[in-house]
């Protein structure tokens, strides 16, 4: 009846990439090549008593989803996979991937199941997902599940990163049950029984640059073919799919001149993905694993693994402990993401040739350039373009790094410093200076960001290798980076040997002195011919704290959350969604302290609950233990 809320029996179903793309309809969920489909059709396996450990308000409300039907029992149910949804068609997607740079075949949705496309009352198209929710046939040797750590950690990072303005997928809500599987976190043969977790993730479309990586003739290096190679009629399909449902004005300019369509929307795909990234690089976060298979078809961001926000600056931060060679660090993101876009012309290229996209790629630099830029003038309260920005740009990350400080911190509180000519100037640009030393590290911080992995012979080994044998070279391509980086440290742990924490303070304090000079001069120019300096500093204000997060996901808050869980206390994960919902206001009542659930001191720092028990404020600088979390 019109005017009544759909329930959770009358949602809008409408599934159109199951009708519009080609459907394997095999019931073997076994290990297999999947030939000439782009989607599988699976049942998700049930769990034992499904519980409710956190939902999102705002993102089950993009599927008409109301709070009273999020309070019922079924509920769990259809959203733990244990029923169905009237109107779903349970499917998983087949695709491939490069895989830290190399192509390693067909991969697909070995622990995600497509739910079916919702409608809304507005006309919006959403693709639902239940991730964890067991076997299909691109599951390979796992079991399709995911643990509770690992959802709560995609669960809050979707939203955070969502309130932050940045595109993303969403999760409506993180299920979890008495269902065990066991995992081996850092394989090094400690497993440990865990909860099969499931999350429902939420977007316009999980096609990702993979998704076009099935039809990927045998790859030179690995040997590995896409398991529909030479079936040029899919691909053409997929594209015209993509395009007319999530590039529609494009569709309708240039549906008539298929090649021109299909170059007019890889240039918008290029663009998207630039600007995305730029938006990561803003906020000093990583995503972790950026193989072709984790970048979405429509510039947003899509699947949350070892995912790390930066706390010191490090341009080489890299987030997942499993990447050696710092392949997806900090600083190479936007490398990695052009590098992906070329993959993606490769894999089109039988729609449309290299000779035309090749020049499009060069619309990567620009597109992100022009946006970081624009967003970077942002942070640091600069209306008035000048040509000198970017230099004073990279002298503030320069400085950052130099002094190890707090890049979200800095960041936020950057927004105090007052503009020159106001009649505290003096007292607040004092102020802000010594707030900034407060963040930057002290010895033994850094000596323990400084720790070496290798024995000296073994980095000495790798050199003399590299020397006396120059044709080994291609082959230590992999691990020269890491060595690099490892020699580094060696020096910097030299130059921290004698040093005192009162002399590193000192230095830290002529640091940030002579960068505030600079910014000083800057924003000297922001001033001229503006008679009302209080209105002018208001404004710069209150634009700076709209793109400098105060709070952001770490990987201690996180853990926390994730620890309490563990211990059967859901309550820390709402907390924290709360506290994400709204990441750039300064008043989050009963938030802003939150005490670790019952963490004993003594505990081991293995990346599960090794926590101090103390009281942590959200928006400080992140306490010691948690430099020793991992994530892979």
């Amino acid at each position: 009846m019109a005017g009544l809320k759909p329930t959770l029996e009358t949602l809008h179903f409408d599934n159109l990439a199951l009708q519009l793309l080609p459907v394997d309809h095999s019931a073997l969920v076994t290990q297999r090549q999947v030939h000439g489909a782009c989607f599988s059709k699976v049942q998700p396996t049930p769990v034992v008593n499904p519980r409710t450990v956190c939902v999102s308000l705002s993102a089950l409300n993009l599927l008409d989803i109301g709070e009273s039907e999020m309070m019922r029992q079924e509920f769990v149910q259809y959203f733990s996979g244990n029923r169905i949804l009237p109107g779903s068609e349970t499917a998983a997607h087949c695709y491939c991937g490069h895989q830290f740079g190399y192509f390693s075949g067909q991969l697909g949705d070995g622990a995600a199941m497509y739910l079916g496309e919702i409608l809304n009352e507005k006309g919006e198209r959403w693709e639902i997902q239940l991730k964890g929710a067991g076997k299909t046939p691109y599951s390979r040797s796992a079991d399709g599940r995911k643990v509770l750590r690992s959802s709560i950690r995609e669960f809050l990072c979707s939203e955070a990163i969502h309130h932050l303005g940045i595109p993303t997928t969403r999760a409506g809500s993180c299920i979890t049950s008495d269902s065990l599987v066991e995992r081996d976190i850092y394989y090094n043969g400690n497993p440990k029984q865990e909860q099969c977790t499931i999350v429902l993730r939420i977007a316009p479309t999980f096609l990702r640059f993979g998704s076009f990586e099935i039809f990927k003739p045998v790859d030179n290096q690995t040997q590995y073919e896409g398991p529909s190679v030479g079936r040029t009629d899919i691909l053409l399909t997929l594209l015209d799919y993509t395009i007319e449902h999530f590039y529609p004005l494009i569709w309708k300019q240039q549906w008539k001149k298929k090649r021109e369509m299909y170059l007019e929307f890889y240039t918008e795909v290029v663009r998207r993905t630039a600007r995305l990234v730029a938006e990561w690089q803003c906020v000093g976060w990583c995503h972790g694993v950026l193989n072709t298979d984790n970048m979405s078809i429509v510039g947003v961001t899509i699947d949350y693994g070892p995912f790390g926000f930066m706390d010191k600056y490090n341009p080489y931060f890299v987030c997942n402990a499993s990447d050696d060679g710092g392949r997806y660090s900090y600083k190479k993101q936007p490398e990695i993401c052009k590098w992906n876009c070329q993959k993606l012309a490769e894999a089109i290229q039988d729609a449309v040739p290299l000779s035309k996209t090749e020049p499009v790629l060069n619309l990567f630099d620009e597109e992100f350039d022009r946006h970081y830029t624009m967003k970077m003038r942002k942070k640091f309260g600069l209306k008035k373009e000048q040509t000198q920005d970017r230099e004073l740009f990279n002298s503030f990350f320069e400085t950052l790094e130099r002094t190890a400080a707090d890049f979200t911190n800095c960041f936020r509180y950057l927004s105090n410093f007052p503009l020159p000519g106001l009649s505290d100037y003096e007292e607040k640009k004092a102020d802000v200076i010594k707030y900034f030393v407060s963040q930057s590290s002290t010895v033994a911080e850094l000596k323990k960001v400084n720790r070496v992995r290798y024995e000296n012979s073994q980095l000495m080994l790798y050199l003399m290798l590299a020397e006396s044998r120059p044709e080994m070279i291609p082959n230590l391509r992999k691990v020269m980076p890491e060595i690099v980086q490892e020699l580094n440290k060696m020096e910097r742990l030299k130059e921290l040997k004698d040093l005192t924490d009162e002399s590193l303070s000192q230095k830290s304090f002529e640091r940030w002195s002579a960068w505030f000079e600079k910014f000083a001069l800057r924003l000297q120019l922001e001033k001229a011919d503006v008679s009302d300096l209080n209105s002018l500093s208001e404004e710069r204000k209150k634009i700076m704290n709209s793109v400098n997060p105060k709070f952001v996901l770490r990987n201690y808050i996180a853990q926390n959350a994730i620890a309490a869980a563990e211990k059967g206390d859901y309550s820390e994960v709402r907390k924290v969604l709360k506290l994400l919902e709204t990441p750039y206001d300064d008043d989050v009542p009963d938030l802003n302290a939150l005490e670790l659930n019952g963490l004993m001191e003594n505990e081991s720092h293995t990346g599960q609950a090794g926590c101090h028990a103390q009281r942590i404020i959200y928006d400080e600088k992140p306490p010691e233990w948690a430099f020793d979390l991992r994530v892979t």
